[in-house]
């Protein structure tokens, strides 16, 4: 496929000039619109084949990629979905087409949520598909190895920039502090210092020692933490925008932010979260300036892009079903009066917006003056070029297809999942298992199974049980709530009982994907062995019980012995809970 060359001649595309100097040639040249469109980064989808989705196509979300790109000068998307590589190199490679056929040929900056594990929540993350599958970052924090998260950064780094991925929507760096949130799996779990430790290791995984043509733009989040979330509800809801501080930890959560800060990161989230009680004004933190500006800029030092979280403008529909925008605390303002707030706080860009309009309304009124918007477009415009973007923008279909997933990728992911597997309990012994085993198993591949025994169907005819399970939750009625896992972390008498009569019934090997801290005191106690996973296979986890690997994480946030015990904890403390099951770090070794 032949490329376009892009507006030849001018000295904004002379590679051979600093990147200063380049950048303010081309923002000499932009109009008031195609600045506009440089601060928004927005979400887009593609079809299976590699081609665009556009206005009228069905998708999971109304889009018009030809129309936010090409009439509203927008060139900052992540995408949705997991799609084959060779076809996602091949949609980047559109788009970037599509930009060069605009006037002034800014080339486009492609981001995704992680997609190299598990979890598949539409608003978080994506699970791996061809991407090589690693365990959850709390996974990784289970086994307290920075070189480890520096090895795992670098391969996302080398996947994501073989189908065009220049900037990361992550780490995650808030802290596990309230056990109830659930978006605990995203992170490095609730010790600050070890959270600074493995971000600093991730960046430099990402970006290298400095950001270059072979970098993946870090962006972090959720600043300035996002776990002490009241209740443990996710602001993402209005009925969980409250964010606490009991037990005046504050500067706690800021502790990984300034790892990452001093580690070079390029880009920064704030949350959608309402600091309440404290001396921040109360409103959502991506339209807070004495978080933003007089925090994170002034205080912290930190100059790079700042993108908010998805969404505080414009009401949105979502799976059919309408969500208020999340300017929490200003909810009574117009579309364009958050817009300038946004702005006034101290941030670059739009997260999940494609409103153009109203930052042309807000310079041509006067509302905001157009030096502010350049101020942002120099960090907007500086990475693009820093990352080489207008120098090649465009990746290699079958060099995407060989790259992604690749057999070493995939083998290092996979010791991951079966090191960071944590052993909690190991009653008389039961692991590791030797011999061949009548086994009984419960949300286990069969298939998988019978490579290590003879599976039977009934727990009578067994003389060994495996059984996966999830932390518990609530389930909510709201499609899109549905995703983020809330509430209870017990199991409902319900919902034990069969657990419990399996484990009397034959010994049992329990395995609990801990998305976030189960509360099983009884399950604890009448397990044969008892085993947390943070994202591993089933032929991971039964390695480990064969004695084919060895488990070697550690707890990564402790495990409450009740719900009332989590009632009654702070949310911005760590490990606050009373007389926990298994305290922060637990973990036996074989």
């Amino acid at each position: 496929m032949k490329f376009t060359v892009r507006n030849e001649g001018h000295p904004y595309q002379n590679a051979e000039l600093p990147v200063a100097q380049r950048v303010e040639d081309l923002l000499a040249r932009m109009t008031l619109a195609e600045k506009a469109g440089q601060l928004f980064h927005t979400m887009l989808a593609m079809q299976p084949d590699g081609s665009t989705v556009e206005k009228g196509d069905a998708s999971m979300v109304p889009l018009d990629t030809s129309g936010m790109l090409q009439a509203q000068y927008m060139t900052h998307f992540n995408l949705m979905g997991t799609y084959e590589p060779a076809a996602m190199a091949r949609w980047q490679n559109t788009l970037q087409q599509m930009a060069a056929d605009t006037r002034l040929g800014i080339p486009v900056t492609l981001s995704t949520d992680p997609r190299h594990a598990f979890t598949d929540n539409i608003g978080a993350s994506f699970n791996a598909g061809a991407f090589s599958a690693w365990p959850e970052p709390l996974g990784l924090a289970a086994l307290r190895d920075p070189q480890l998260v520096y090895e795992y950064a670098d391969t996302v780094r080398r996947e994501y920039l073989a189908v065009g991925f220049r900037v990361a929507l992550h780490p995650q760096i808030d802290l596990a502090t309230e056990p109830r949130w659930s978006r605990q799996n995203g992170t490095f779990g609730s010790d600050a210092a070890l959270t600074s430790e493995l971000v600093r290791a991730y960046i430099r995984g990402l970006q290298g020692d400095e950001l270059g043509r072979d970098s993946v733009s870090a962006m972090v989040k959720h600043f300035p933490g996002g776990g002490p979330q009241k209740d443990g509800e996710d602001p993402h809801f209005a009925h969980g925008k409250e964010q606490i501080y009991p037990g005046g930890m504050r500067d706690l959560h800021l502790e990984p932010f300034k790892a990452a800060i001093a580690a070079g990161c390029a880009q920064m989230m704030p949350y959608y979260g309402q600091p309440i009680g404290t001396d921040w004004e109360e409103v959502g933190f991506g339209l807070n300036k004495g978080v933003v500006q007089g925090l994170l800029r002034d205080k912290l030092g930190f100059d790079g892009i700042v993108c908010t979280d998805w969404g505080l403008i414009t009401d949105a529909e979502i799976f059919g079903e309408m969500h208020e925008a999340r300017a929490w605390g200003l909810e009574s303002l117009t579309e364009l009066e958050r817009a300038a707030r946004v702005l006034d706080a101290g941030c670059d860009q739009f997260g999940g917006e494609a409103r153009t309009d109203l930052i042309i309304e807000l310079v041509e009124s006067g509302r905001i003056p157009e030096y502010r918007l350049d101020q942002s477009l120099r960090r907007i415009l500086r990475e693009k070029f820093v990352l080489g973007l207008f120098d090649d923008p465009y990746v290699d279909e079958q060099l995407a297809a060989e790259t992604v997933g690749r057999a070493d990728f995939a083998e290092a992911g996979e010791r991951a999942q079966r090191r960071s597997l944590t052993l909690l309990t190991n009653s008389a012994r039961t692991l590791p298992v030797s011999g061949k085993r009548k086994l009984y198993v419960q949300n286990v591949d069969a298939a998988v199974a019978a490579e290590y025994g003879e599976v039977v169907a009934e727990p009578a005819q067994a003389d060994l049980a495996v059984l996966r399970l999830r932390t518990p939750y609530e389930p909510r009625e709201n499609t899109f709530e549905s995703f983020f896992h809330s509430g209870t972390l017990a199991f409902t008498p319900d919902e034990l009982k069969p657990i419990l009569d399996l484990l009397d019934a034959v010994p049992t090997i329990v395995c609990i994907n801990l998305e976030r801290a189960a509360v099983i005191p009884e399950i604890a106690e009448r397990a044969a062995a008892l085993v947390a996973d943070f994202g591993a296979s089933d032929a991971a986890l039964l390695d480990v019980a064969f004695a084919r690997a060895k488990p070697e994480g550690r707890l990564p946030f402790e495990l409450p012995r009740s719900m009332d015990a989590v009632r009654a904890s702070r949310p911005d403390v760590p490990n606050d809970t009373e007389n926990p099951v298994f305290p922060y770090g637990a973990g036996l070794s074989l």
